[in-house]
Formats: C-alpha cells, structure tokens, sequence
C-alpha cells in the first residue's frame, strides 16, 4: 500500500468527528501538563503513549478528562486551537468540524467571552496562516448532566462565536439516556445550529432511534450499532443522515472488538453516507491520513474510493455550497493528476 499511503497523505480533506482536547498531540498535552504541575498528566510525551492505554471506555473518559483539566487560561485554548490546526494542515485537512466542550473550560473558571476569543483568533489564523478552514461543534458532556447541557445551550446560544455551526452530545452513553436532552437540542436549532450527537457507539440502535426522533440529529456521531438494525440502516441511507465512523477510536476504546469486526463494510452496502474520522488522534496513536489508510482496507479502495471517501465528508460537512464546490473540484484535480502520473 506505499503509493496509497502517498496518495492519502496529500488528498485533500475534510474531517467532521474529531475532538478539541482530544486532539491535544504528546507535545502539547505534555507543554501544558509541565505548565501545570500539579495534574498527574505526564510531562514526558514518550510517557504520554502508556498513559493513553485504555482499558474500556469508562477508563478513556476518566484519561481524557484528565487532560481537560489542563486547559485552564485563554491562553492554554488559544495554543491548543491553533497547533491542533497545524497537525491538521500537515495532513492536507482543509476543512474541520472541531467538537468543543466549552462547559468543561468555563465550569473551571475560564471567562466564556475571553474562552470564545481564544478560540476565534486561533480560528482566524489558522485559515491565514495555515489554509485549513475550522468550524465548531458545541458539544454537552453527557456524564456532566442536564446543568451543562443547559449551560452549553446558552453558551451556544446568547455567545454564539462566529465559527459555530453545530451542537452535539459526548461522554458516555450508558446511562446517559438522549430523549432527556431534547430540549437543549430544541433550543440550539431554532437558533440555525445542526444537530449532530453520538449515538451507538458502546450501545445499541435505539439510542441512534432516540438522537434521530427526539434531538432531530441530521448527522451521528460513531453510529456503530446501526448494523445491528436492518431498517435503521434504510432509513439513514434514505434521509442522507452521515455516520461519522472513527475506527481505531472503536478499537481503543473497545466499543468494537478488532478491525476485522468493524461494522463500517455493512454500512456501506446497506447505501449509508459514511464519513471517516479521527476522533481523539494522539490519544490513539493515530490520524485522519492513517483512518484513511484503515477504510482503504477495510472497504478494499483503491484512489478513486478514497476520494469519493473524501467527498463524502465534503457532502455531509456544514461547509457552505461554495466551499463545497471548490473543495470537492480540489479533491477530483488531485485524484486525475494522482491517476494521469
């Protein structure tokens, strides 16, 4: 697969489930953790990759959490926003949808309007100086309860940053039942936010169901059950509603037993919109280009399957019709050059 390899490495991108903290890389999470030493966050960033072993995904929360912990100032935001846009322009990511939890920084005395600052001003650089087009995604922390779901409607709301176009739901999901969220959800749509929850990811389709009928959700976030339920599957290849599929996350944080097991070849014969995702990269050792890398054998791609990959995302991405359009004619420029060689 080498010529694939370099094929994936300068296709351009678009990426749509990746997390704010979660994309924190060894030297950034280890440059934050020595400015705030009392976190039991390792310093060294060769440490960092026995630290981000999970043992279930309960143990993923409690590690990612940890990490939260040490983005305390607009400062500390403001350089995470930014370099994670540098790790993302290094991969030819020209496009992202960054899922930001701003519940976690205010509830730990981050001032919101300088917290929606930080993250503007590193958005407008990043499109200036790196080329890589941002937007956000206001997520609740689903095991913080309805107090953040309620804070995180009105931080979307009444502060609305510019970049803002999407309102989620994370954390786990055991437990953490969708429908009592729905008025939160209600209140970010009117306002014109989509609607994009995880859902199925470490349950079964009736959370799917349930993000779908009662937060009106117009793309999922993981989805992995879906295959479990064959009129599920219809029903989100008919309404176009995108799974954002992240492998190795389901891997790691063993919603799904082993690669070989991955439900992704299901959704693409059953005629779903699937989109391929990092999710939380150096947290799992990995990235967009090697998740690419991972569908191509998992779906058996060649070039022309990864661009329409590519375009996938493109297509279910919030991006507006003109940013598509030159997105998806860069994509197919680069794949006729790639094939013409």
């Amino acid at each position: 697969m080498p010529d694939l390899h370099s094929f994936i490495a300068g296709l351009p991108k678009a990426e749509l489930h990746v997390h704010h903290v979660g994309s924190a890389s060894p030297r950034i999470v280890a440059e934050l953790a020595a400015r705030h030493p009392d976190s039991k966050v390792p310093t060294d960033p060769e440490a960092l990759a026995d630290y981000f072993t999970f043992t279930d995904f309960a143990h993923f929360i409690e590690v990612y959490l940890s990490v939260v912990d040490l983005v305390r100032t607009p400062e500390d935001v403001r350089l995470l926003t930014f370099e994670v846009a540098r790790d993302m322009a290094r991969q030819n990511i020209r496009y992202a949808e960054l899922t930001i939890t701003p519940y976690s920084s205010t509830r730990r005395g981050i001032d919101e309007k300088a917290f929606m600052e930080a993250i503007e001003d590193a958005r407008r650089a990043a499109e200036t100086e790196l080329g890589v087009i941002l937007r956000w995604c206001f997520d609740i922390p689903g095991e913080a309860g309805l107090e953040a779901a309620a804070e995180t409607a009105r931080l979307a709301v009444d502060l609305r940053p510019e970049g803002l176009v999407s309102f989620g739901l994370g954390g786990p999901e055991i437990g953490v039942p969708r429908p009592q969220f729905k008025p939160y959800f209600d209140r970010a749509r009117a306002a014109g936010l989509h609607s994009v929850p995880h859902a199925g990811e470490t349950t079964g389709p009736q959370t799917i169901w349930d993000a779908i009928h009662e937060l009106g959700a117009e793309r999922i976030g993981h989805g992995t059950s879906a295959t479990q339920d064959p009129q599920l599957l219809a029903y989100l290849a008919e309404h176009r509603i995108a799974l954002e599929v992240c492998p190795t996350s389901n891997i790691a944080t063993r919603a799904v037993t082993d690669l070989d097991q991955h439900p992704v070849k299901e959704m693409v014969q059953a005629g779903v919109l699937v989109t391929i995702n990092s999710d939380d990269p150096p947290m799992f050792g990995s990235d967009l280009n090697n998740e690419y890398a991972v569908a191509a054998r998992l779906l058996d791609l060649d070039e022309r399957g990864l661009a329409q990959l590519a375009k996938n995302a493109v297509e279910a991405s919030f991006l507006d019709a003109a940013g598509k359009a030159r997105l998806t004619e860069e994509i197919d420029t680069y794949t006729g050059t790639w094939l013409a060689r």
